[in-house]
């Protein structure tokens, strides 16, 4: 059981609270992790990445075991304590400004 932690304005748009619960089979990675949230959630399709390409949106960002992931490949294995369930993948919205 993968354990995802949503911006605020996410989990409003998917009526859910802070964390959601959700399975993905081996390997868990970003990719497959945001498949599943997709298809549970069909209303944050295109919130997170793109609809076509499936890149990353600018203001997005991932964070597994404290360290940003934004920039990785989407199917780099993500840590084993995130594929156990035991951290969090934290989606985080970015913030810009001057």
């Amino acid at each position: 059981m993968i354990r995802v932690v949503l911006p605020a304005h996410l989990r409003n748009l998917a009526n859910t609270g802070s964390e959601v619960e959700l399975e993905v089979a081996a390997p868990v990675t970003i990719a497959s992790v945001l498949d599943e949230l997709e298809s549970r959630y069909p209303m944050l399709v295109g919130t997170l990445r793109d609809h076509q390409t499936k890149v990353r949106r600018p203001f997005v960002r991932f964070f597994a075991c404290g360290d940003d992931w934004s920039h990785e490949p989407t199917d780099t294995p993500l840590p084993g304590a995130i594929a156990t369930g035991a951290e969090p993948l934290l989606l985080v919205g970015a913030i810009a400004g001057g």
